[in-house]
């Protein structure tokens, strides 16, 4: 195919791919624990669908251990073709609060353009990007083509990653592309060439047997509260500059967003400063970040006048690409250990981690995906870092050192991932599925394969 054939048929796509976006957004594929595991199984009945209507010529469902089942497609290489793994997920992050949604988080809705709901972008965006780009081919694929689309990614990625390491064969590839990033501004091309690694745990703090009258005991009872708050807020100094010993702010050499444009994106209130010291890049992409995401308290509504015997938290550690979740969590937790107040009793557990990325200067691969998003978009694409977290990539290049992982996709970081209004543009995606395509034509060519 020509690349003008290729945007003209991938145009031509895209209100059957609005339609299945919608259909695969609408599932609540919530894969946490808590949540009803039938919509996680329906996603992946879906995903498996989209997958089959591609025409790839072999599509199942693959049990991972300890997880929802991953969707595996694949088609051989033409003979002197190179081989090329699409990767995405179908879990999604909870809704969150319905109240702080302007449309409803599992009703997909069109607006100007943009399609809102929880996954719309993160990251069924990225399977509906596989699946156009793949249908544009009608079954004459110009490469060697593998799909995996993972179940359990925003919980418990690592469990993938052990299924990777047991099959290496099923999923080796000479280049692999990882539609779960996006770029900086909507039409603004650009290549993730850094993740940051995390590492995540829950700690509890207990100081009394069951909750006692404010008014009896307060004063001098020892509120479990209060002393996990003190803790939480030890991490980090008054200019928000993290405390625990041994992790020094990173620095990133490429340009990151201006202070304007990092505070619209973020929303940050007018008056209220940004934390940390650094360049916004250093801070993002290159340096740790710790979060608390959740406490359990009691809610103000319906609170009762007691001192509190237990509370709890939920804490994110952010490493910079090359720095080592495990070691990270440990210096975290140590440090919460020696700032505990009171000789209150506190417990760490349901430990996650996932490691960083850092990508090669670039090779074929990158020079034909440059060729094909510069087609796409008018311009070439620049290198730009994240601050989140793709724990499986760091396992695809330990496992496959010569493939070359490339990170795009229709996340732009006003795509409010995670966070309440979701949303994924459509000319975006129209445009990431046209590079997708227009990069699998490109690597099949003779210049890109050195012929």
């Amino acid at each position: 195919m020509t690349p003008e054939q290729i945007e003209s048929a991938v145009a031509a796509a895209m209100p059957q791919a609005v339609e299945d976006l919608r259909r695969l957004a609408a599932i609540p594929s919530v894969a946490f624990p808590g949540h009803p595991e039938e919509p996680v199984l329906a996603a992946a009945a879906l995903t498996e669908e989209l997958l089959r209507s591609t025409g790839l010529s072999h599509v199942q469902r693959v049990p991972v251990e300890g997880s929802f089942p991953a969707v595996y497609g694949e088609v051989p290489a033409p003979p002197g073709a190179p081989t090329v793994l699409l990767y995405a997920h179908y879990d999604v992050q909870p809704a969150g609060d319905p109240a702080a949604w302007r449309t409803s988080p599992f009703e997909p809705t069109l607006i100007d353009g943009q399609l809102f709901g929880r996954g719309t972008a993160d990251d069924k965006s990225g399977i509906i990007s596989h699946v156009t780009a793949l249908r544009v081919f009608q079954r004459q694929f110009p490469v060697g083509v593998k799909v995996l689309i993972e179940g359990q990614e925003e919980y418990a990625g690592e469990r993938l990653e052990a299924f990777v390491e047991r099959n290496p064969d099923l999923l080796r590839a000479d280049a692999i592309v990882v539609a779960d990033t996006g770029n900086p501004r909507i039409g603004d091309p650009s290549v993730t060439t850094s993740l940051r690694g995390m590492a995540a745990f829950t700690i509890e703090v207990r100081t009394l047997r069951e909750p006692v009258h404010s008014g009896s005991f307060g004063g001098a009872a020892p509120d479990a509260l209060e002393a996990l708050m003190r803790m939480l807020t030890s991490l980090h100094d008054d200019n928000g500059d993290i405390r625990v010993p041994g992790l020094p702010r990173g620095s990133f050499l490429g340009q990151g967003p201006s202070e304007e444009e990092f505070r619209k994106t973020a929303g940050v209130l007018e008056g209220v400063s940004l934390v940390g010291s650094g360049s916004l890049a250093d801070r993002l992409w290159a340096s740790y970040a710790i979060t608390v995401t959740g406490i359990d308290a009691p809610p103000v509504s319906g609170a009762i006048n007691a001192v509190q015997p237990v509370a709890r938290a939920r804490v994110t550690v952010r490493t910079p690409p090359s720095g080592d979740p495990k070691t990270t969590v440990n210096a975290v937790v140590e440090f919460l250990r020696q700032v505990t107040p009171w000789g209150a009793q506190v417990s760490f557990g349901d430990f996650t981690v996932g490691s960083g990325f850092q990508a090669d200067s670039g090779g074929k691969a990158r020079a034909a995906l440059n060729r094909a998003m510069e087609r796409a978009f008018g311009r070439p694409p620049r290198d730009v870092g994240a601050g989140g977290s793709i724990p499986l990539v760091n396992t695809l290049l330990k496992q496959f050192p010569a493939a070359e992982i490339l990170l795009f996709g229709a996340e732009d970081e006003d795509a409010a991932i995670h966070a309440p209004n979701e949303r994924v543009d459509l000319e975006e995606l129209r445009r990431i599925a046209t590079a997708e395509a227009l990069f699998l034509r490109e690597l099949s060519l003779p210049s890109a394969l050195g012929v």
